[in-house]
C-alpha cells in the first residue's frame, strides 16, 4: 500500500510540474524584470512555465542550458548551451543581433520582437528633431544658459514652414507609418519607400521599393530612416544617395545607425547640401568624441533614447507578458519575426 502510494505522488507531482522553462534577464529595476512583471509573466504562464529570474550573467548561464524560452537576449556562445531552447523575446524592435547570426536564422528557435509598441514614442521623437531643426531651435536653446535675447533679424535663415513639403519615409512598418500620420498633419505629402507590398493610404499615398529610392530621393525635403538593419539594407544610404537629394534637405535617422554612411554624411555637410540633420541612433554607439558630426550646428544628437516613453514601456511589457502565456500555453506567438527577412 506504502508503494502505491509513493507510486501515485510521485506521478501527481509530475503531472503539476510546468511543462516549459522560460528564463528571465535583467535587474530589479528594469521595467521588464522587476517584482511587478515577473508576477504578470507567471501569472500568464500559470503552472505550464516556470519563469526563472537570472539576475547575474552566472545565474543565466547557468539556467540557460535547459531553458525553454528567453526574455531579453541570448548571445552565440549562450545559443550554443541552449538545446532546449525554442523561443527567444526581444524587448526591442530591431534584431539585427540576431539576422547577422547564420547559426540562429538556420534553427528552429522561434523570435519575437517589440515593433508596433514604440511606434509612438519614436515617432514623436522623429518629429521632435524635425521641427527643432526647420524651427532652427538649436540655435536659441544653448542661448538659454547665458541668457541671451537674439532679435529677430538674428533668426537663423534655416527657419522653414512645414506645409507643402514633400517626406521620403525609408521603412514604412509601425514606426514609419505613424511618421507619415504626423507629417500629414502638417501638411507634408509622403513617399514611402518599403520592400513589401505595403497598401496605400492617405498618409503615404505612394509607396516604392528600396531599389527605387534613387529616383524618389531627388524628390525629399525631408528623408526619414525608419527601417531595420538588415544585410540588405545596411549602409543603403551613402554618398550617392545624399548627392541625389535636394539642396537644403533635412536628414532624420531614427531606426538604426548602420543604414547611412557616417563620412558620406560628414562630407555632405561639410559641401552645405544638407540644412538639418537628426540623428538618434550612430554607428558606433556612443558616437565617439573626437567625431566630426559633434561640430555641426545644424546636427542634433540624442542618445538612442527615441523609444523612451512610459506608455510604450507599458505596451512593451503587454507584448512580453502575452507571448509568456501564448508560448507557455501552445498558442501562436504574435509579433513573429522573419529571420531570413530580418523584421
Amino acid at each position: 500500500m506504502k508503494k502505491i502510494l509513493a507510486v501515485l505522488l510521485f506521478i501527481s507531482a509530475a503531472a503539476s510540474a510546468a511543462d516549459k522553462k522560460i528564463l528571465l534577464r535583467g535587474s530589479e529595476t528594469s521595467f521588464t524584470a522587476n517584482d511587478h512583471a515577473v508576477a504578470r509573466y507567471q501569472k500568464a504562464a500559470g503552472d505550464r512555465a516556470d519563469i526563472i529570474v537570472a539576475r547575474t550573467q552566472e545565474e543565466f548561464e547557468r539556467h540557460v542550458v535547459d531553458a525553454h524560452g528567453v526574455l531579453g537576449g541570448i548571445n552565440k556562445e549562450q545559443f550554443a548551451k541552449a538545446k532546449n531552447l525554442e523561443w527567444v523575446q526581444s524587448s526591442s524592435a530591431g534584431v539585427e543581433a540576431y539576422t547577422f547570426w547564420p547559426e540562429f536564422v538556420e534553427s528552429d528557435v522561434k523570435l519575437t520582437n517589440c515593433k508596433v509598441v514604440q511606434g509612438p514614442s519614436v515617432a514623436d521623437h522623429a518629429l521632435a528633431l524635425f521641427l527643432a531643426l526647420a524651427r532652427g531651435l538649436q540655435t536659441y536653446i544653448p542661448d538659454m544658459e547665458t541668457p541671451t535675447w537674439k532679435s529677430r533679424a538674428e533668426a537663423p535663415e534655416t527657419i522653414r514652414e512645414l506645409q507643402g513639403m514633400t517626406a521620403v519615409v525609408v521603412g514604412v512598418g509601425g514606426i514609419g507609418t505613424q511618421i507619415a500620420q504626423r507629417l500629414h498633419g502638417f501638411g507634408i505629402s509622403v513617399i514611402g519607400v518599403d520592400p513589401r507590398d505595403i497598401p496605400v493610404s492617405n498618409y503615404v499615398p505612394i509607396v516604392v521599393k528600396p531599389d527605387a529610392v534613387d529616383r524618389v530621393l531627388p524628390k525629399a525635403d525631408a528623408v526619414f530612416i525608419a527601417a531595420p538593419l538588415t544585410p540588405e539594407s545596411e549602409n543603403m544610404i551613402g554618398a550617392r544617395q545624399f548627392d541625389l537629394m535636394k539642396d537644403d534637405a533635412y536628414f532624420i535617422v531614427i531606426s538604426r545607425g548602420g543604414l547611412y554612411d557616417r563620412e558620406a554624411l560628414v562630407k555632405s555637410l561639410d559641401s552645405g547640401k544638407l540644412r538639418g540633420v537628426g540623428l538618434d541612433v550612430t554607428r558606433p554607439e556612443p558616437l565617439p568624441e573626437d567625431h566630426a558630426l559633434w561640430r555641426f550646428k545644424n546636427v542634433i544628437i540624442t542618445p538612442h533614447m527615441a523609444s523612451l516613453s512610459e506608455a510604450a514601456n507599458g505596451r512593451r511589457l503587454d507584448v512580453m507578458v502575452d507571448n509568456v502565456g501564448r508560448f507557455a500555453h501552445g498558442r501562436p506567438l504574435v509579433n513573429l519575426v522573419d529571420k531570413d527577412a530580418g523584421y
